[in-house]
Parts: structure tokens; sequence; C-alpha cells
């Protein structure tokens, strides 16, 4: 994000001084705006009450992924919750994926991960799951047809009609 902002990367004079100021400035409004995509609390219910189990796997240090977790009620409702910091490696690293596979007791294979950037899909292949892209989501600033993905979904109802697909086909 300080990259972003202000075209400077870590190793520059000024990055940390800028990256600490927008962390404190993200830590005091982390849930002000903060809301589910529209349809993803409907497709969340859906796939709970398919029984599918479901959890978090972020980036973000667990000091910024609790609060929002609590703020969007998802704290009660998913089977785990991976932050940046909960392994010694984040994404695009599969080690977060590999243990919220764990967490769930599903098979990597057996997982998909939904992701709306390039290092979501490239830890999901890592971790040999499925990697599904969100395309309503952020997107990270590159193309998604260039990330190897196996499979795209335009809405969280596309999304939802793969799950759909995936369950009747293995009935």
């Amino acid at each position: 994000m300080v990259w972003v902002g202000f075209g400077k990367a870590p190793g520059d004079p000024d990055f940390i001084t800028l990256r600490d100021a927008f962390l404190a400035y993200y830590a005091e409004r982390l849930c002000v705006d903060t809301r589910f995509f529209d349809g993803i609390d409907g497709f969340i219910s859906t796939i709970e009450s398919r029984g599918i189990a479901w959890g978090i796997v972020t980036n973000k240090a667990t000091r910024y992924t609790t609060p929002i977790v609590q703020t969007l009620g998802l704290h009660q409702r998913t089977t785990c919750i991976v932050s940046g910091d909960t392994t010694p490696h984040a994404k695009p690293h599969p080690a977060p994926l590999l243990h919220a596979a764990e967490l769930l007791s599903v098979e990597p294979p057996n997982c998909w991960y939904i992701g709306d950037d390039e290092r979501d899909i490239q830890a999901a292949r890592a971790a040999g799951m499925p990697g599904i892209v969100a395309d309503w989501g952020y997107l990270g600033g590159t193309d998604p047809a260039h990330w190897q993905a196996d499979a795209r979904a335009a809405s969280p109802a596309a999304l939802l009609a793969m799950v759909e697909s995936t369950l009747k086909s293995s009935a």
C-alpha cells in the first residue's frame, strides 16, 4: 500500500515512517466502512447450510484480522482463521493454506482456495489446492487471466453455482 500510495518500497529512506503512519491510520479506521461484498453473506449462509467447512486465510496480521472478523460476525461462523503471522510464512507460500486445511480436517486437494490476488492463486497451486479467482475482489492490479487459476467466478452467485455443480457431480 505504501508503494501504491507513495511510490516508496522497502529500502527507501521514507518507507518505514510512511508504513508506520499508514498502519496506525489503518488500525484506527479498520472497521469503519468494512462490509461484505454483495452476495457474500448469502454465499456463506448457503455453504454453511450444506455442511461445508470453510475458513479464512489472509496475509493481514492477527491484530488487524481479528477486529474485522469480529465486526463481520465471522468469528462464530468460520472453522478456522489463519492470519499472515499465524505461520512462519505468508502467501504465496503454501504454509497458511496447508495449516487451514489441517484445521478444517480436509485434504488440500479437496479444498478450494478463493482469492482476489495473484499470490492467492500461487499459494493454492503450491498447496495442491484448486485456486479460484474472485473476480469481484481487489484483484491486485494485474490481469487475473494470467494467474493460472483453475477457475474464475464473476460473482458470489457464480461461485455458489460452481460449488453446487461440484456437489451434484460427486453425489
